[in-house]
């Protein structure tokens, strides 16, 4: 049952990182639940502080990814119309097979969304656009970064108890 969880664990700290990257995955939460899939063999001890304070971590991310993109919008003179072409551009730019999809999708997407509200003022949607294009990089750098920090996390505890998994 132990490598069961150990490789169920890995598939989710995995997962994690690509989640940063896909609107539809959480994943900073879906990281942490690969950890704590490996603190729930009987191999690693349970370090409830430790679980607490990644989980806290991986919500309070999830949350802001609500509201960055929204910022970045907002901060460059955008609209929700800019935030709602954000969203869709990424999920268009995701099923696109070009490379770069989802960043040319949420820059082409916001860009649209604010030429729907205010189709005269293109330099006004270039702007917001950019804006929404920013957020939505922070956004992604702060969950890749945690994914990937909760991924080395999964890989340090692993080490660790490395020779109890494989006897």
């Amino acid at each position: 049952m132990d490598i069961f969880l150990l490789l169920l664990g890995f598939v989710f700290v995995s997962l994690g990182i690509l989640g940063s990257f896909l609107p539809v995955l959480p994943g900073p939460i879906t990281a942490w639940a690969g950890l704590l899939l490996l603190h729930l063999t009987e191999v690693v001890p349970q370090d409830w502080t430790f679980l607490g304070i990644t989980l806290v971590l991986a919500v309070i991310i999830f949350v802001l990814d609500y509201f960055i993109p929204a910022m970045g919008t907002k901060r460059f003179g955008g609209t929700k119309y800019g935030v709602y072409g954000t969203t869709i551009g990424l999920i268009l730019g995701l099923l696109s097979p070009i490379p770069f999809g989802i960043l040319i999708g949420a820059f082409l997407g916001a860009f649209i969304g604010e030429l729907m509200y205010d189709g005269k003022d293109t330099n006004r949607a270039l702007k917001a656009s950019f804006g929404a294009f920013l957020g939505f990089l922070a956004s992604v750098t702060i969950k890749f970064s945690v994914a990937t920090v909760y991924f080395v996390l999964f890989f340090i505890k692993f080490w660790e108890y490395k020779d109890a998994f494989l006897t």
